[in-house]
């Protein structure tokens, strides 16, 4: 592949994230073409200078070649220790595991790689590590489109003036807002303040209903904490019978639709939920875009971990064709390994 057909469609990925971005940069495909963009326009400047590399080859190769893989291994044990952490801390759960496993996952792939070439293997083993290291790179590879996504969608704009923000719930307990649901409706008030200093208060909408281990629900515990915090009882509008995020997004835009029609609205919850959000309000046809509140830096990476997740799920019926199409693939060259060994032949006998 010439170094001009890979520039040219690094240049088209970049042109294409551009336009999707302006189009509506709650897209998950903004990701994609950014990561495309990125890789092809690094294979292009190698390709392109092969024979006498420049400064851009070099730093690239420097960092393909000796960057990336320090920072996976560096990766692989910050997740570990972050699992650890998590699991003192939070208790044990899947979703507190998900650092731990990662890192695991992440730091058994290289150790399987040196297994596999040391020395002679059988052919159904080598084929079981291929699939693995395939299917392991291409879940890296949907992860770069997550994280590039999740970049490009901190440098959309955000109106400063909204009609309505709703404040999505998370658990409270024994009837008191917690720390991390504290975050979400301290950023809420700070925008509705500005606002209102500003001559355009905005409703405010705390969003949330009372799960089973819950003494009242969400939305109310939260409105007595907005109350304490300055907020006009005449702007204050409660939701309280949203069970999952989606129902907080639709609930809340029907409350806000009968008390200001066509208003705008700016969701609030914890950062490292703004983007699934965002994703999951363009889905809904809501309009809205989405704001995060800071969490403990120890909480961020199973957090983040559990929101790929869930994007993956949302779509698992493209991954799973995918994963389908690399197994297929492994079984088939393992079959034709096979056929060349005579093994085939001989179990036919």
């Amino acid at each position: 592949m010439t170094p001009y057909v890979t520039g040219g469609a690094a240049i088209a990925c970049a042109v294409a994230l551009v336009v999707s971005w302006r189009q509506d940069p709650r897209r998950l495909r903004n990701g994609v073409f950014a990561v495309l963009a990125l890789a092809l326009g690094a294979i292009a400047v190698l390709t392109a200078q092969q024979d006498d590399p420049g400064p851009l080859a070099q730093l690239i190769a420097v960092v393909a070649l000796g960057v990336l893989p320090l920072g996976y291994l560096v990766l692989s044990v910050f997740l570990i220790a972050n699992g650890l952490v998590m699991l003192r801390r939070e208790g044990r759960s899947l979703g507190n595991l998900m650092s731990l496993l990662t890192g695991l996952a992440m730091a058994a792939l290289p150790v399987l790689l040196v297994v596999v070439t040391q020395r002679e293997r059988p052919t159904w083993f080598v084929s079981f590590v291929l699939a693995l290291l395939l299917l392991g790179g291409y879940v890296g590879w949907v992860f770069a489109c997550f994280a590039a996504y999740c970049l490009t969608y901190r440098f959309a704009p955000r109106t400063r003036r909204a009609d309505a923000l709703v404040v999505l719930g998370s658990r409270v307990i024994d009837g008191r807002v917690p720390p991390l649901l504290a975050a979400r409706l301290d950023r809420a008030v700070a925008i509705y303040q500005r606002q209102r200093g500003e001559g355009h208060a905005p409703l405010v909408v705390p969003s949330g209903g009372q799960g089973p281990d819950e003494s009242v629900p969400e939305g109310v515990a939260m409105a007595e904490y907005a109350l304490g915090k300055g907020v006009d009882p005449a702007h204050l509008v409660v939701e309280d019978r949203a069970r999952t995020t989606e129902e907080n997004l639709l609930l809340s835009r029907a409350l806000v639709q009968e008390r200001r029609p066509g208003g705008r609205m700016l969701v609030v919850t914890n950062d490292y939920h703004v983007f699934r959000t965002a994703l999951l309000a363009r889905r809904l046809g809501t309009g809205a875009h989405v704001v995060g509140a800071p969490t403990a830096r120890y909480y961020v990476p199973s957090a983040y971990l559990r929101e790929f997740v869930a994007v993956v799920r949302e779509h698992w019926r493209l991954h799973a064709v995918v994963a389908a199409i690399i197994l297929a693939i492994v079984a088939a060259g393992m079959w034709v390994s096979l056929q060349d060994t005579g093994l085939v032949d001989a179990l036919a006998v």
